[in-house]
């Protein structure tokens, strides 16, 4: 845990998330922007983990994050993404009487999507003031959260345990699929899709279970793994590494997982159950007779499939967010603290 510095803040922390960076300059990530939440005066900083002037030869860790700006923020900040232009929609989601939180958002530049508590999605352009379409009733129940699983299709969770699937393609106001968890209707809280295998999605909610879905097979979850005690708030692939996937809780852990090969052959191309299923991106070449599958399918930790090692020196109160990035992983707690690792083992 030497890699590991924590910074305290004196504000409950509900969203972090890292600064883009160029791959073709092999840049490592440097700066990250945090949002508070349930403080007198909410904010939006960021900060910086650079070798501020440092000799290249000194321990890269021994620096704590330092702050480079901030600003305030009317309201708990609810979700953090990361665009070039700045804009401002007010009141985008709203009761009948009163404004509504807004639980969500993605970018895909130029276009943002959001979610509320209101039950709407809605679709913005960074370069326009204006709302560019809103699905007024796309859900009963609050959604909680919303990714792109391609270009002009997005995915919601929500209170209810339900998976829908969104293609701004068709004109319908009704989503094109819907996934749910079978039983009790546990409330999804987090999604993400793997980065290169858009049917391969993972979910977690207020069971704490890790869930992982192939949204072109079936209506429920593939896998079902035991990951916290407590509500899941975040879940997110590795981006350039999705054989490595971390999830955060109310119990104060955050997990990284790591699917396990059992041969030279990469992970994601490994055999398992339900071996028919074969991922978009790895078919083997016609005429060939290989049944792969990605290892995120199989959900079989019993077996070593997959491997899990807490992230934090000890548990706090609740980690609420992370992101990851390369090898730097950034979280924030419920304990008024920012935690960064910089040798995250992917």
């Amino acid at each position: 845990m030497e890699s590991i510095n924590a910074k305290y803040v004196s504000q409950k922390i509900s969203k972090t998330r890292w600064r883009p960076i160029s791959h073709s300059f092999l840049q490592q990530p440097d700066i990250f922007a945090t949002g508070s939440w349930d403080n007198e005066h909410n904010k939006i900083s960021f900060w910086s983990i650079g070798s501020h002037g440092s000799s290249a030869m000194e321990d890269e860790f021994e620096g704590e994050p330092q702050l480079s700006c901030e600003q305030k923020h009317d309201g708990d900040v609810l979700d953090l993404q990361k665009i070039s232009i700045a804009q401002q929609w007010a009141r985008a989601h709203r009761y009948p009487c009163d404004n509504a939180p807004c639980t969500g958002v993605v970018c895909s530049s130029p276009e943002i999507v959001t979610v509320g508590e209101d039950g709407r999605i809605i679709v913005f352009r960074a370069d326009q003031e204006g709302v560019v379409r809103v699905i007024e009733n796309a859900d009963s129940s609050t959604i909680h959260a919303v990714t792109y699983l391609r270009t002009t299709e997005i995915l919601t969770v929500n209170s209810i345990g339900q998976l829908k699937l969104w293609d701004f393609r068709q004109q319908s106001n009704s989503p094109s699929q819907i996934l749910s968890l079978s039983g009790d209707r546990v409330p999804l809280h987090c999604v993400d899709r793997h980065p290169n295998q858009q049917h391969i999605v993972a979910t977690g909610g207020q069971d704490g279970m890790l869930c992982v879905w192939d949204v072109r097979q079936g209506n429920t979850p593939f896998s079902l793994m035991e990951a916290h005690s407590a509500e899941m708030w975040e879940v997110h692939f590795h981006p350039t590494n999705p054989d490595h996937l971390f999830t955060c809780s109310e119990d104060g852990s955050l997990l990284h997982w790591e699917t396990s090969s059992h041969s030279e052959m990469p992970s994601f191309l490994q055999g398992g159950r339900n071996s028919s299923m074969m991922s978009r991106s790895a078919m083997a070449p016609a005429g060939g007779n290989q049944s792969l599958i990605n290892a995120w399918l199989s959900g079989d930790s019993s077996k070593g499939r997959l491997e899990t090692s807490h992230m934090l020196p000890s548990q706090t109160l609740s980690v609420n967010s992370l992101d990851v990035l390369e090898q730097c992983l950034v979280c924030g707690t419920d304990g008024e603290a920012i935690f960064v690792n910089r040798q995250v083992p992917v």
